[in-house]
């Protein structure tokens, strides 16, 4: 049982202090109460972390495949048995309400639990060969050292997704989580432990990430490096990799659109377009930015949205709220920012729009769930990612111009679509530009499915059989006979 919180760096099987005794304060974004001093880590400890994962590299690529899967579901009964630990770790680091938390676990524990089944699965093939004197076979092997650099917003989640898939596929990791949140991640890291991982296939390191990403670019045993975070810090990473040919999984930056059709369910479509925009407090990759709905239903939406997000509480994540909140106050500065532009320029605020006091020890990073109508496709909402709880709505005329607009930006992780016409909708999701499509439904996420998007949102998929390939060489032998 994980009881104790971890606050160390995890190398080779065993809990260090950084190198040079640095720490790092992780505190409660409700209240900025301190959680832990973390030991925070540099150039010594991530190559120290580099080195154990290329000696035990080796070993767990050679163990059959069942012996992986084995591990592997052992890892799933030891994080299952003490999900309600990590839950309350994420409310306290993270700040989402413990139902959310509690749900993140669940849907991260099915990235484990897909990695354990899909161990067993990677076949290789014979290809009939133009000579008849040639046999030529396909087999796939684990890339080797890999390292996962992972968000704030779903700290289990997003660590799942990539620990799995990489171990099941015969690969050791170095994983980095963020500063916001690493308690969740060494807590899972412990957890990998208990269950018999071997020591050097999951290490930890918690430092900056200039320096995590120089010294990890830099050596060219880190043959995979799978992150999710910020467009502009995917660009760094793709040029740090040119150096060592080294590949990517890249999960970066969203401008989700949602599209209501003026057929259809309209409550069903506000639901959804709650769900899609406030779940996290909108502090998610594919959360909803841009409302577009058809002229007919605008007014009538607009209304029943801004009631419904007028319902949410808001309250600190331990106390189980609707919406926790914002991470910090860089995060509250982009989402004043945003709804103050807005307005200054003839949008209207139907619900929502400032900041809360819960009164004295908590912080000012509680926004009220926000909707604006009368949005235009200049204004800060429509071109940049809030990442915070504020929904813009805007009227169109056809389906042509949805999704021309939808499409009118850099961005392609995920969008959503809200209509009965299942030919009407095809066609619609036919042309979007998008990576993860919802068609009336607010959480498309899971874990059997390819999560990744298109253009400036990133390269590579994540989820169920299709992450494999992110963690396996393909090699192809020509054998003659005798």
């Amino acid at each position: 049982m994980v009881s104790e919180m971890i606050t160390k760096n995890l190398i080779d099987g065993v809990w260090r202090d950084a190198a040079d005794g640095s720490t790092i304060a992780v505190t409660d974004p409700a209240t900025d109460a301190l959680i832990a001093d973390v030991a925070f880590g540099g150039d010594e400890d991530i190559r120290a972390a580099i080195e154990s994962s290329a000696g035990a590299q080796p070993a767990w690529a050679a163990l059959s495949a069942k012996d992986r899967a084995r591990a592997m579901r052992r890892f799933v009964e030891v994080v299952s048995r003490d999900a309600d630990v990590l839950a309350h770790l994420i409310t306290a680091e993270q700040g989402k309400p413990l139902t959310e938390a509690r749900g993140e676990v669940v849907y991260g524990l099915g990235f484990l639990e897909c990695a354990a089944e899909e161990a067993t699965r990677v076949y290789g093939e014979l290809v009939p060969s133009w000579n008849a004197a040639k046999r030529i076979s396909v087999m796939q092997q684990p890339v080797g050292v890999t390292a996962a650099i992972t968000p704030w917003n779903f700290p289990f989640a997003m660590l799942a997704r990539k620990v799995g898939p990489a171990l099941a596929a015969g690969c050791t990791q170095i994983v980095k989580p963020a500063p916001q949140t690493p308690l969740t991640a060494m807590a899972l890291c412990a957890m990998a432990l208990e269950a018999d991982i071997p020591p050097g296939v999951v290490n930890l390191v918690l430092a900056p990430g200039p320096i995590f990403s120089k010294v990890i670019f830099a050596d060219s045993r880190v043959r995979k490096v799978s992150f999710t975070g910020s467009t502009d810090v995917g660009r760094e990473l793709i040029a740090l990799s040119a150096r060592n040919i080294t590949r990517l999984s890249l999960e970066l930056g969203g401008h989700a659109p949602v599209i209501v059709l003026d057929d259809c369910d309209i409550e069903k479509a506000v639901v959804g377009a709650v769900q899609a925009k406030f779940r996290n407090n909108g502090q998610s990759c594919i959360a909803a930015n841009r409302f577009l709905v058809a002229s007919p239903l605008y007014d009538d939406f607009c209304s029943r949205f801004a009631e419904m997000a007028k319902k949410l509480t808001v309250r600190p994540g331990c106390e189980d709220g609707d919406v926790g909140p914002l991470i910090d106050d860089a995060g509250v500065t982009k989402v004043r920012r945003h709804v103050e532009d807005a307005v200054d320029r003839g949008a209207k605020v139907l619900s929502g729009g400032e900041l809360l006091d819960l009164g004295p020890g908590f912080t000012d990073r509680f926004f009220e769930p926000t909707v604006i109508a009368g949005v235009e496709d200049d204004m800060l909402i429509s071109t940049e990612e809030t990442f915070g709880p504020v929904a813009g709505v805007s009227a169109f005329t056809s389906d042509a111009e949805a999704v021309l607009r939808a499409n009118s930006t850099p961005f392609g992780l995920a969008a959503y679509v809200f209509g009965n016409d299942a030919s009407r909708v095809l066609r619609v999701v036919e042309g979007l530009d998008f990576g993860i499509v919802g068609v009336n439904d607010g959480l498309p996420s899971t874990a059997q499915a390819p999560f990744g998007g298109m253009k400036a949102s990133g390269i590579g998929r994540e989820g169920g059989k299709y992450v494999m390939r992110e963690y396996l060489e393909t090699k192809y032998v020509s054998t003659a006979l005798s």
